[in-house]
């Protein structure tokens, strides 16, 4: 799972070829501490047909107010440069999975 920046933001999310989870998350944040092994086992579950990427919102105001992201952690899933489903709040692995089954 790798960190992404409003800098890389459209390289490796809006240009990816796959899609994306980008988890908007905080270091105060306790559910996306919470969150941290669950995406990195949902990165290895999925392999090559989903990216999964993390952008601390308090370092990167351009993409966390373009995206209007609220609440930590929002979940944001983007397919052909396009955000497809958002989520707030922490959940399971299983349910994440879930709600994401019909873009991968």
């Amino acid at each position: 799972m790798s960190e992404v920046t409003d800098a890389d933001f459209e390289a490796e999310v809006i240009g990816s070829d796959v899609p994306v989870l980008v988890e908007f998350t905080a270091d105060w944040c306790p559910p996306c501490r919470q969150m941290a092994p669950v995406l990195r086992a949902l990165a290895d579950e999925t392999g090559d047909r989903l990216k999964v990427v993390q952008l601390d919102v308090d370092h990167n105001p351009l993409t966390t107010n373009a995206y209007k992201v609220l609440s930590m952690p929002t979940f944001m899933v983007f397919r052909g440069g396009e955000p497809v489903r958002s989520m707030v709040g922490a959940r399971p692995k299983r349910r994440l999975l879930e709600e994401i089954a019909d873009v991968l």
